[in-house]
Order: C-alpha cells, then sequence, then structure tokens
C-alpha cells in the first residue's frame, strides 16, 4: 500500500468505537517495530515525528522509510507530523509526503488559533492531508513545547464546536486533563468534558499524553469519542531500556544491531499491548 491520509482511518475509529495508535518514532529501528506490531495485530497505524526528530533526520528521510514501509505493509499506515507551530514546516512536510499535520496554535487566544489553523487546513486540503489542531492546553513537555502544570487550561466544549465549524479541520486535539511525558499520579482525565465535546463535535477526537494512561481510562477514553491516541514517552523509555540492559551486561558491546534488535524487541511488544487496548486490532479490514 501507499501512505493513506489518517482521515479516513479516524473516521471509521469513531463510528465503530475504537481508537488509532500514533506512535511518535526516532529511528528506523522504532519505525519497524511499530509497523510490525501493527502489520501483527493487522490494525490501522499512525506513525508520527515530533519537530525535533524532522530537524535530526529530515522530513524526505522520514517519510522515505515510511513510504518503504507502507508499500511492504498489508495494513493502512498513515505518517503525522505532531504538535509544529512553524507554518513554513508544515508546508514543506506536506511537500515532502506527509499524509499528516498538525498545527498547534494553543498557546495562542481563540481567534488567532482558529485563524491558523484555518489556512493549514486549506492547504493541507489541497493536497489530500488531514489536520489536527489543538484547543486548550495539554501539559507537560512534548519535544521543545513545554506547558507548565498551572497554565494548563481544559478545552471548552462550545468553543470545540465553533472552533471546528470556523476552521473546518478534520481532526481536534482537545485538552481533557491528560499531560505529555509519565505521570506522577493518576491522571485526571475529565471524562464528562469528553462526553460534552464528542456530544457537539462530529470529527475525530485525539487523546494527546497516552503513555501510561491506566488501561480501563484508556477505553474510557475511546468509548466517548477519542479515535487517536498518541503514544511519545513510554516507547523511548522501552527502546532506552533494552539498550542499557545489553551495556550492562557487557559494557564493551559496539555492534548497534546487537543492541538496536532487543531495543526493536521491546517497541513492538508495547505497541501490540497499545494496539489491544484501543480496540484496533482487526480494523484493517475495515480498509480492504
Amino acid at each position: 500500500m501507499t501512505l493513506v491520509s489518517s482521515t479516513p482511518l479516524l473516521q471509521a475509529a469513531r463510528a465503530n468505537g475504537y481508537a488509532v495508535g500514533a506512535f511518535n518514532v526516532h529511528t528506523l529501528e522504532m519505525l519497524q517495530a511499530v509497523v510490525e506490531a501493527a502489520e501483527e495485530a493487522q490494525a490501522p497505524l499512525i506513525l508520527q515525528s515530533t519537530v525535533g526528530t524532522v530537524k535530526h533526520l529530515g522530513a524526505e528521510y522520514i517519510v522515505s522509510a515510511a513510504e518503504t514501509a507502507a508499500k511492504r505493509a498489508s495494513v493502512p499506515i498513515a505518517l503525522h507530523l505532531d504538535h509544529c507551530t512553524d507554518f513554513d514546516l508544515i508546508v514543506q512536510c506536506i511537500r515532502a509526503g506527509y499524509t499528516s499535520v498538525m498545527i498547534d496554535a494553543s498557546m495562542f487566544p481563540f481567534q488567532e488559533n482558529a485563524a491558523m489553523t484555518k489556512r493549514v487546513v486549506e492547504i493541507a486540503r489541497a493536497a489530500g492531508v488531514n489536520v489536527e489542531a489543538e484547543l486548550g492546553k495539554v501539559g507537560g513537555v512534548e519535544d521543545d513545547i513545554v506547558v507548565a502544570e498551572n497554565e494548563a487550561l481544559m478545552a471548552d466544549p462550545d468553543e470545540c464546536k465553533l472552533f471546528v465549524e470556523m476552521t473546518g479541520v478534520p481532526t481536534l486535539a482537545p485538552a481533557i486533563g491528560t499531560a505529555h511525558g509519565i505521570y506522577k499520579g493518576e491522571p485526571k482525565i475529565d471524562f464528562n468534558r469528553i462526553q460534552a465535546i464528542a456530544s457537539q463535535v462530529a470529527v475525530p477526537l485525539v487523546l494527546h499524553g497516552g503513555s501510561g494512561i491506566p488501561e480501563e481510562q484508556v477505553k474510557r477514553c475511546v468509548s466517548l469519542g477519542m479515535a487517536k491516541m498518541n503514544i511519545a514517552t513510554e516507547i523511548r523509555i522501552v527502546f532506552s531500556d533494552a539498550i542499557k540492559a545489553v551495556f550492562a551486561q557487557n559494557p564493551d558491546e559496539n555492534d548497534p544491531r546487537k543492541y538496536m534488535a532487543p531495543a526493536k524487541k521491546a517497541v513492538k511488544a508495547a505497541a501490540l499491548e497499545k494496539i489491544a487496548m484501543l480496540g484496533s486490532a482487526g480494523r484493517a479490514r475495515d480498509f480492504r
């Protein structure tokens, strides 16, 4: 298959009560691991890269690797640019072959956020590319974007409805109490807010800060309308821990294949757990 827009993947997920796993990958091994997991589970998949990863590897390299994976896979795969505040970089990634982009203007007042989002939607629509936007502020750290806990703001359901109407954005990430990174305690998710937003907004909703949320809470979020869940920190940790374990046993190891192989295996196992949790296993059949 070729890379696909995430729009139909997420629309089908919301309509059928499951969510698509969106995994932030930073190396070829991480990309291969989550693709192998999706293949094994026969689940639709969204590969994500942060702005920092794009600057580190280059958009064209990332697109080439993702396109190769998509051609070899039997499941639908989209490639998403996560949390981007730079309009020019969004255009660059669309031109390179990304099939989904996020314009994060949530740090600006509502009207400015809407205006910036609408501009990206108009450009992306012509290329058949999905757009995700954020309303409210999700706390924590995402690449170089830091939102302090006391600055994190919940999304207002009425504003969500107006925002979608004003911008035409096909995917919305409302702030509902989750945070980027690993939680220090129990996540304080506002389930009533999710339900209220979902009752007013027909587009698929995105759950940011998916690493470390307890399974029962994830499933409840999905049942209320969350059609995409972002997973980043958790797979970075299992990837790094697997490499550390190799060097703990053999500090002189100098063959990258010897420590990347177990790291890849660990990421695949983690991705399979998330796919099962989200209910997307077997849903690749929806797109054949």
